[in-house]
């Protein structure tokens, strides 16, 4: 009487692990859907493209970081982040006082040494005319003549000091270099900056209209792309708009992330059709290549990679072998084959 339960959980629970160990109806669909099919290598037009992710960059030049050459106080400052600026526009003013009078002393000095070189030179003048009357000795003609000289050395000195204050003073305004937008400010009024070693940066300022996009190109396929190719992207902010762009370089250093080599290229940026493009926008890239036409060709998914090479199954004579092949161009579907099939083979890819 004891057994009946025990006996009962065992007969209800035999054909719930007969349910639970057979397959799934998801595993059955998913085997029966990676059944292969057999596709015959034939010949075809293949017009080859290469897929990337990209930024955009500015140029070298479209980014520029503004500062002061000398030290001192910020007294003004005439920009935010933002703003529009043209070349020359005045963005901050350090405090002039001190340079002012460095330059007004200079001046001072000049003026002085002018004064001393006219009365060597009219002297020299009576000095040559005593001589040449023998009312004076020749040793003082030779005196007036070097006090000429000096007094000229004086005015050339004087001058370029004075020209050196006046560059300084200049510096104290700083001006924009390029026409662009305010990317950044880094300092504000009444802030002491100190050009030392390095010059203190107040203002960045980025030209919009001077920007490239940087495509990474994946190691297999960069052999096939060359400057002159057009290209076209999209990006986030602009989704349903097509750029145009045309290969300008390709770097030739690897950007390795991940052991995943890809390789910089540099496409120039066509019409902006109106709508504004911003540094460090990631783009999806579409670069053109050229068309092949009839060459030996199989789907993509008939390709496997294994350790650096390039696999596909054949069927000959009703047995499947790995046959390593060399691939060439490719589309979104086919891939070209440059060595390893011929024309008329079969070969299995996933249904």
């Amino acid at each position: 009487m004891k057994k009946t339960p025990l006996l009962l959980g065992i007969l209800w629970v035999a054909p719930c692990l007969l349910v639970a160990c057979g397959p799934s109806p998801e595993t059955r669909d998913d085997e029966a859907g990676g059944t292969p099919r057999e596709v015959t290598v034939e010949r075809r037009d293949i017009s080859a493209s290469v897929r990337a992710t990209g930024i955009i960059k500015p140029m070298v030049g479209a980014e520029v970081r503004v500062g002061s050459r000398i030290s001192g106080v910020v007294q003004r400052l005439y920009t935010e982040v933002g703003n529009p600026v043209e070349e020359g526009d005045l963005l901050a003013q350090l405090d002039a006082t001190e340079l002012r009078a460095r330059s007004d002393q200079a001046l001072a000095a000049v003026n002085m040494a002018r004064a001393e070189f006219d009365y060597a030179e009219s002297d020299l003048a009576r000095k040559r005319e005593l001589v040449a009357s023998k009312v004076a000795p020749r040793i003082e003609l030779e005196v007036a003549e070097n006090a000429h000289r000096v007094a000229e050395l004086r005015v050339s000195e004087a001058e370029a000091n004075l020209a050196y204050a006046r560059t300084q003073l200049g510096y104290a305004r700083v001006l924009a270099p390029i026409s662009g937008v305010v990317a950044s400010v880094t300092t504000q009024e009444g802030e002491t900056v100190a050009a030392s070693f390095t010059t203190p940066t107040f203002v960045t300022i980025i030209d919009l209209n001077r920007l490239e996009l940087w495509a990474y190109v994946d190691e297999t396929d960069i052999g096939r792309v060359e400057e002159g190719q057009p290209a076209s992207f999209t990006v986030d902010t602009y989704p349903d708009t097509d750029f145009q762009g045309t290969v300008q370089s390709v770097y030739p250093d690897a950007v390795i992330e991940n052991t995943v080599v890809n390789y910089i290229t540099i496409i120039s940026i066509g019409d902006r059709q109106g709508k504004t493009l911003r540094p460090e926008m990631t783009a999806n890239v579409t670069l053109f290549l050229e068309t092949r036409e009839n060459v030996l060709a199989v789907p993509r998914r008939a390709l496997r990679r294994d350790r650096g090479r390039y696999l596909v199954s054949v069927v000959r004579e009703g047995q499947i072998e790995e046959q390593e092949v060399q691939v060439g161009w490719r589309d979104d579907q086919y891939t070209e084959i440059m060595r390893g099939l011929e024309d008329g083979d079969v070969v299995l890819i996933e249904g």
